[in-house]
C-alpha cells in the first residue's frame, strides 16, 4: 500500500497515527503486532506504560503545567477492528495493510471494513499524548484488544494502578451525540456434526449476494435484512434438496451481506428452484424495500457428497426457528431497539455444522430468555450450544460532572445541545464501570457509516470537530 495516503488531512497527527496503525493487521484475534506498536510508541517518547498478557497496553501521561492537582482522566479504545471484505477482494487480513483513499470528505479502505471503528480512538489518543502543548489533567490511555469479539481485554484488564474515575470513550461512530449507556451481550454457538454420503445430480451453487449488512447492534433497528436467514428461506422452498456446504457471514457482531450453499439438485428439483427465483426475490424486496439492492444467482456442476435430504431439512429447520433480529423495544425510549439478536455467523463445511449468534439486551431477564430458547432449539436438533464473552450493560448515571461538562462545551462549540442516549450496542464502559467503581464516563467519535461492511467510511471534517471538541473537554477538566 502507498504510504502516506492521508498526509495533507488535519488534524495531522491523527491521521498520521490512524494510517500508522492501518498498515499493521489487526483484525481480532491478530492483535500482537498492534499492541506491540502502541507499546513502542510510549517506549519511544518515555511515557509510563505497561502492556500485559493479553496485549492491552496502558499509557500514562502526567499533567501539563497547571493541571497537576485535577483528577486523571482516562481516554480509551480497542486496537481490534472487524475483517469483512465485498466478495471477490483478494485480501488477507492476517498479513495485509488496508488500502485506504480519500473520497471527498471520506477515508474508505478498498473492498474492506476500514477499521475508523476503533482505530480513531488510538489515534486520537496517541495525538494527545505526543503534543506537549495540550492542556490536559493527568491521563491514562487505555488500548484493549478483542472488544469486536466479546471483549476480552477490557476483561482481562488489571487496573491496578489506574487511578482515573473519568472516562472518556472514543468509540461512538456518530457526532453530535454523546453516549451514556449501552446494552449488554454475549456470543452464543450451536454446533453438530452429520454424516455426509455421495449423491447424484446437480451441484447447485446458490449465492445471495449485495445486501447492505452492518453493525448488529447500531443497524439492527433499520430494517437491514441477514442474509443468513435469507438464504435459509429460500433453500426451505426446494423440497428434497441436499446440502453439500453453507457459508454465511465472517463476525456473529455483523449483519451478513452475503451468504451461499451448495446443494444437490435432481433434475426437475433444478428446474422448480429456478422458476422460483424470481417470484421469490421480488416478495422479499417488496417487504424489505429499504435493503432491496441485493441479488441471487445459481450455478451448476457435477455432484458432490451432502447430507442426506432429511439432514438438509433439520439444518434448515434449526435455522429457521432459531430467533432472529428484533426482539422487543425500550418502552420509555420511543425508536431504541431493547432486545436483539444477530445470526452473524453459518457454517456446514464436510457435514460440521455452526452458527454463532451476537445477543444484546439492556435487559438481563430478555437476554437471558434469548440464551435459553437458543438452547432449546439446539437441543430439539441434537445440537450443542455454548455462550461466551458475555459483557454487563452499561447504566445510565443521574448525576455526572463529565456528561454535564461535556454538553456545556459542546453548546458552545456548536451553538446548539448534543443528544445524549444510550445505544443497542456493547462498549467496554460498562467493564471499566464494574471493575472502577464510580466510574463517571460518556463515549463520542466522529461520523463513521456503515462501520462493520466494506462500505465503512469517517468524515475527514467530522474528524477534525471531534478533535477540537475533545481538546476542549480535557482543557476544561
Amino acid at each position: 500500500m502507498e504510504k502516506n495516503i492521508l498526509a495533507g488531512l488535519e488534524p495531522q497527527k491523527v491521521f498520521e497515527f490512524f494510517e500508522e496503525l492501518s498498515r499493521i493487521p489487526h483484525g481480532s484475534g491478530n492483535t500482537e503486532a498492534a499492541s506491540k506498536w502502541a507499546a513502542a510508541f510510549a517506549e519511544k517518547r518515555g511515557l509510563r506504560h505497561r502492556r500485559d498478557a493479553v496485549g492491552n497496553v496502558v499509557i500514562w501521561k502526567d499533567a501539563s503545567p497547571g493541571y497537576e492537582d485535577h483528577p486523571a482522566v482516562m481516554l480509551q479504545g480497542h486496537l481490534d477492528m472487524v475483517c469483512v471484505k465485498d466478495n471477490g477482494v483478494e485480501h488477507d487480513f492476517l498479513k495485509d495493510p488496508l488500502d485506504l483513499y480519500v473520497d471527498g470528505d471520506w477515508v474508505k479502505a478498498r473492498g474492506t471494513t476500514l477499521g475508523g471503528d476503533d482505530g480513531i480512538a488510538i489515534a486520537m489518543a496517541m495525538a494527545v499524548l505526543d503534543d506537549g502543548t495540550i492542556p490536559h489533567p493527568p491521563l491514562e490511555a487505555v488500548f484493549t484488544v478483542g472488544e469486536e469479539v466479546g471483549m476480552d481485554g477490557a476483561n482481562a484488564l488489571d487496573v491496578s494502578g489506574l487511578k482515573s474515575r473519568c472516562l472518556i470513550n472514543i468509540d461512538s461512530e456518530a457526532e453530535g451525540i454523546l453516549t451514556v449507556g449501552c446494552a449488554g451481550g454475549a456470543r452464543a454457538d450451536i454446533a453438530k456434526t452429520m454424516q455426509t454420503a455421495p449423491g447424484n445430480g446437480n451441484a447447485c451453487t446458490i449465492t445471495i449476494n449485495e445486501l447492505k449488512g452492518g453493525h448488529s447492534g447500531v443497524d439492527i433497528g433499520k430494517g437491514r435484512v441477514n442474509a443468513n436467514r435469507l438464504l435459509a428461506d429460500y433453500l426451505s422452498t426446494l423440497p428434497g434438496l441436499r446440502i453439500v456446504s453453507l457459508h454465511g457471514g465472517e463476525q456473529d457482531n455483523a449483519i451478513p451481506n452475503r451468504a451461499e450453499a451448495v446443494v444437490l439438485l435432481t433434475g426437475s428439483q433444478l428446474e422448480e428452484a429456478e422458476e422460483k427465483i424470481s417470484d421469490w426475490v421480488k416478495q422479499w424486496k417488496a417487504n424489505f424495500p429499504q435493503d432491496a439492492d441485493w441479488y441471487l444467482v445459481m450455478k451448476c456442476s457435477g455432484g458432490k457428497e451432502a447430507l442426506s435430504a432429511e439432514d438438509s431439512q433439520t439444518v434448515l429447520q434449526l435455522i429457521r426457528e432459531t430467533p432472529n433480529g428484533i426482539q422487543s423495544m425500550e418502552p420509555d425510549l420511543p425508536g431504541q431497539v431493547r432486545t436483539s439478536l444477530n445470526l452473524g455467523v453459518l457454517r456446514l463445511e464436510k457435514g460440521e455444522l455452526r452458527f454463532s449468534f451476537c445477543v444484546r439486551s439492556s435487559s438481563g431477564a430478555e437476554k437471558e430468555r434469548l440464551f435459553q430458547e437458543i438452547r432449546a432449539a439446539a437441543e430439539k436438533y441434537g445440537a450443542s450450544y455454548s455462550q461466551h464473552g458475555e459483557y454487563p450493560a452499561w447504566e445510565y448515571r443521574k448525576d455526572s460532572r463529565l456528561r454535564e461538562t461535556m454538553i456545556r462545551i459542546f453548546e458552545k462549540q456548536y451553538g446548539k445541545k448534543p443528544v445524549v442516549e444510550t445505544i443497542h450496542a456493547g462498549l467496554e464502559c460498562g467493564l471499566l464501570a464494574d471493575k472502577l467503581p464510580g466510574l463517571d464516563a460518556v463515549s463520542i467519535g466522529p461520523d463513521m457509516v456503515d462501520i462493520h461492511s466494506p462500505r465503512e467510511r469517517m468524515s475527514v471534517a467530522s474528524v477534525q470537530r471531534t478533535w477540537a471538541f475533545l481538546l476542549e473537554v480535557l482543557a476544561a477538566l
